[in-house]
């Protein structure tokens, strides 16, 4: 039997058509839980870290993390090895959008309707507001447009290029819908043969290289074919040449690869730069001082030594960045209008003990720096400091990070 994903829109009741197809055909629900789960446990990254790739927002450090990305390459992986182990499956919400679309015996389905009647299926099911409601549905809009931007390069998450069967469900009908689906798993274009399975094949070795990549601090876009493994570089980088050698020389090593073929995609020559994750500096470095030309000017000088920054210019903007984003090292100033640096490392540490914090003072006395280092401050220095002695001391706190994961 064929497998069928599907796309919808919030408050589209895809979950009830999705029932009664599971219903009638006796295939395997795959939730997006089960594919984080799956690919948390491939991965070790945490499951909220990897769900956090459905959100819109990026990590205001991804492009030095590639957290976002290698969450989708994990996923990728955990998908492909569910298509291999069997046909009979239906994959739903957004995990629906990483098999390859190359592969023949995948029924792609997208449910939406119009706000109207979104609008009322929120009120009918939910009880929710109108207001309330076209809130949610606005912000999951957003979501699944970025999602589906990130991984088929479209601005269109609905466009019917994407999906075999488009269905707008209020005009359609729950049952209808279902019945439609469940027709088309007959049509002949969806049915398994040696081609289809040969790209499911192709798909998991592509995803296995990406998984192998992301290790490696690496980012680019992987395809397969018969064993050729395709990368294709979507950012501009100085020397290509070398970058193409380090990309081999990592991906001829996977198992089943039997050659490496590298090329320049249609964003190379935009002015994005590709960045390697650097494992031995840590990638998000968040920044609190009121000086703001200062820290500033610091930021840039950390990003030049290929670590990811962030900048906030007082202590309540610190605290709330960390519950959103949580970084790993914070620099943080003491004397700061409002909640002071002293209050913001007790917060932090007591809260997120896993963050090191840096204290860079340029008012501080000895008292304050005894304080600091009773409340957990990885290490105290004072204004103005020589950027070797802070970058020494940022990879000393990342390699504490690493060793403690």
């Amino acid at each position: 039997m064929s497998v069928i994903t599907v796309f919808n829109g919030l408050f589209c009741e895809a979950g009830v058509v999705v029932k009664r197809v599971v219903d009638a055909t006796d295939c395997r629900l795959v939730t997006d839980q089960e594919i984080v789960a799956d690919a948390s446990k491939l991965s070790g990254l945490a499951e909220d870290r990897i769900a956090r790739a459905f959100q819109a927002k990026a990590s205001v450090f991804n492009a030095f993390s590639h957290e976002k990305e290698q969450a989708i390459a994990w996923m990728r992986l955990a998908v492909a090895k569910r298509l291999i182990d069997g046909e009979n499956i239906i994959i739903p919400g957004f995990a629906s959008q990483l098999p390859d679309p190359e592969i023949g015996h995948i029924l792609k389905v997208c449910l939406i309707s119009d706000m109207k009647a979104r609008l009322g299926v929120a009120e009918r099911e939910e009880g929710f507001a109108e207001k309330h409601a076209m809130k949610l549905i606005r912000k999951d809009d957003e979501d699944r447009a970025a999602w589906v931007k990130a991984l088929r390069g479209t601005d269109d998450p609905w466009a019917g290029t994407l999906y075999d069967l488009v269905l707008p469900v209020a005009a359609t009908g729950v049952e209808r819908s279902a019945d439609l689906i469940v027709e088309q798993l007959s049509n002949a274009v969806v049915k398994v043969t040696d081609r289809s399975r040969a790209a499911v094949k192709d798909f998991l070795l592509a995803a296995r290289v990406e998984t192998v990549l992301a290790r490696e601090g690496h980012n680019v876009l992987v395809s397969a074919s018969k064993g050729t493994i395709t990368l294709t570089i979507n950012k501009h980088v100085l020397l290509l040449e070398k970058l193409e050698r380090e990309l081999k020389g990592i991906v001829s090593d996977v198992e089943g690869v039997l050659a490496v073929e590298c090329q320049v995609g249609k964003g190379f020559h935009q002015t994005d730069i590709y960045r390697k994750m650097d494992f031995e500096v840590p990638s998000k470095v968040l920044l609190v001082d009121d000086e703001r030309e200062f820290v500033q000017t610091l930021s840039e000088r950390l990003m030049m030594r290929d670590m990811g920054s962030a900048v906030v210019y007082d202590g309540e903007s610190a605290l709330n960045l960390v519950q959103e984003d949580e970084p790993e090292v914070m620099i943080l100033d003491l004397k700061m209008p409002g909640i002071d640096g002293i209050e913001v490392l007790r917060r932090v540490k007591r809260e997120h003990p896993d963050i090191e914090v840096i204290i860079l003072t340029g008012h501080g006395s000895e008292d304050d720096r005894k304080v600091c280092m009773e409340l957990g401050a990885f290490a105290y220095l004072h204004k103005p400091v020589n950027i070797d002695v802070l970058s020494e001391t940022l990879k000393a706190a990342n390699e504490k990070i690493r060793a403690g994961k």
